[in-house]
C-alpha cells in the first residue's frame, strides 16, 4: 500500500485496518439508556462502510450525567446486552469498536434536541445537574449544584464501573469524554471551575478529577487494551483552557496509560469565537502529537480523501475521525480507498458495486480475494 491513510495502525494489542474512525455522535434515540435498533443500523452502517474504528456515542455513566432523556447509557448492567449485540456486528465487518464514557455535568437535563432544545423542568422529567461550581452554561441551562467530595468520589466510581461494563460488552477501547463543556472539561477550564479546594485554582488541581477518573478506569480496564481521551484543546475564549494547557495535559495523560488523545475544541461557553473551516482543529492535534509525544486523532470538517491522506502523511495526526461527512456517506472509507487507488474490503453482499480488484468481506469478517 502507498496510502498512509490505509496503512494499519496499532494501539497496544488492538490493530486498526486503516486510520479512519467514526466520531462519537449523539443520536438521542435511547429510552432509559438502552441501545436500540437505530443504534445497530447507524453504527453497523459505518462498520460495513469500511471504517477502521467505529465509536459509540457519548454514553452516560450515571442517569444524572445524560444530556437528555434520549442519551445512550452504561450506568447499569442491564445495558450490556444491547451494547454487546452491536459490538458483535461491528466486529463481524472487520472494524474495531470503542465507546465514549461521558457525564454532561451542568449541560445535562435538556430536552431531546429534535425540533429545538430546552431545559427540562421537574414536571417534564428534568433532574438536578452538577458541576465543579454553581455556574450555569447559559441562561437557558440549569444552575448546577457544586460537587462536594462525596459527589466527586461517586463520579470517579461511576466511570470505573462503566469501564467494567464496556469490557463485558466486548469493546476494544474506551474513550473518556473530557471535551465540549461536559463535566470533566468543566473541571479543567477556569471559565467553569471557580473552586478553591484541591480541585480548583491551579492547573494541577483542575486536572485532578480527570486524572483520578483515568487512574480508576485503568484499574478496571485490561493493560493490553487502549484508553483514549477526547479533549477540547482550546476554549476559544479569553481566560479559558488553552493549547498550552492541552500539551501539558497530554504529557501527563501518557504517563497515566492513555494511548491517544482525540483532539476537538470548544463547547465550554456559548460566546466562544470558533474559526470553523475545513480541518480547523488539525493544527491542534499536530501540536499535541509533536510536543507531547503521544498519538492523536484529528477531527472537524475533514471531508475529502486527499485532505485526510495529507493529515496522516504529514504526521499531523495518527488517525482522522469523521462525523457529518459519514452521516452523508457511510461508505466514505470505501470510496476514499478508490479515490486513492487503494484496495479495500467490501461486504460480499455489495461486491457487485465495488471497483474492480476490491476484496470481498463475508458476513463473518473473512477476507477473500476477488
Amino acid at each position: 500500500m502507498s496510502s498512509a491513510l490505509f496503512t494499519p495502525f496499532s494501539l497496544r494489542s488492538v490493530e486498526f485496518a486503516n486510520r479512519i474512525g467514526i466520531s462519537p455522535m449523539c443520536q438521542y434515540s435511547s429510552r432509559d439508556g438502552y441501545a436500540s435498533d437505530w443504534h445497530l443500523v447507524h453504527l453497523g452502517g459505518f462498520a460495513k462502510g469500511g471504517a477502521g474504528l467505529v465509536m459509540f456515542e457519548a454514553s452516560a455513566v450515571t442517569p444524572q450525567g445524560r444530556i437528555s432523556p434520549g442519551d445512550l447509557g452504561i450506568w447499569k448492567d442491564d445495558h450490556i446486552d444491547g451494547l454487546e449485540r452491536i459490538v458483535k456486528f461491528v466486529h463481524s465487518q472487520g472494524a474495531r469498536v470503542g465507546i465514549q464514557l461521558a457525564h454532561a455535568g451542568r449541560k445535562a437535563s435538556m430536552s431531546i434536541p429534535f425540533g429545538g432544545e430546552h431545559l427540562l423542568t421537574p414536571e417534564d422529567g428534568g433532574w438536578e445537574t452538577i458541576a465543579p461550581s454553581d455556574v450555569a452554561f447559559s441562561e437557558n441551562y440549569s444552575l448546577p449544584r457544586a460537587l462536594d467530595q462525596a459527589g466527586i468520589d461517586a463520579v470517579v466510581q461511576a466511570f470505573r464501573q462503566a469501564a467494567r461494563r464496556a469490557l463485558d460488552a466486548g469493546f476494544d477501547l474506551i474513550e473518556i469524554h473530557a471535551a465540549h463543556g461536559y463535566l470533566l472539561h468543566q473541571f479543567l477550564s477556569p471559565l467553569s471551575n471557580q473552586r478553591s479546594d484541591a480541585y480548583g485554582g491551579s492547573f494541577e488541581n483542575r486536572i485532578r478529577l480527570l486524572t483520578e477518573v483515568l487512574t480508576a478506569v485503568r484499574k478496571e480496564w485490561p493493560a493490553n487494551l487502549p484508553v483514549l481521551v477526547r479533549i477540547s484543546a482550546t476554549d476559544w475564549a479569553d481566560g479559558g483552557w488553552t493549547p498550552d494547557d492541552s500539551v501539558d495535559l497530554a504529557r501527563l495523560l501518557k504517563g497515566l496509560g492513555v494511548d491517544l488523545v482525540d483532539v476537538s475544541s470548544g463547547g465550554m461557553v456559548p460566546y466562544a469565537k470558533i474559526p470553523v473551516g475545513p480541518g480547523y482543529q488539525v493544527h491542534l492535534a499536530a501540536r499535541i502529537r509533536r510536543e507531547a509525544g503521544i498519538a492523536t486523532a484529528a477531527v472537524g470538517m475533514i471531508t475529502e480523501a486527499t485532505q485526510a491522506e495529507t493529515i496522516v502523511t504529514n504526521g499531523e495526526a495518527d488517525m482522522v475521525l469523521l462525523g457529518r461527512e459519514v452521516l452523508r456517506n457511510p461508505n466514505w472509507p470505501l470510496h476514499t480507498a478508490a479515490t486513492l487507488k487503494e484496495q479495500a474490503s467490501w461486504p460480499v453482499q455489495y461486491l457487485r458495486a465495488a471497483p474492480k480488484g476490491s476484496i470481498a468481506r463475508s458476513a463473518v469478517g473473512r477476507l477473500t480475494s476477488e
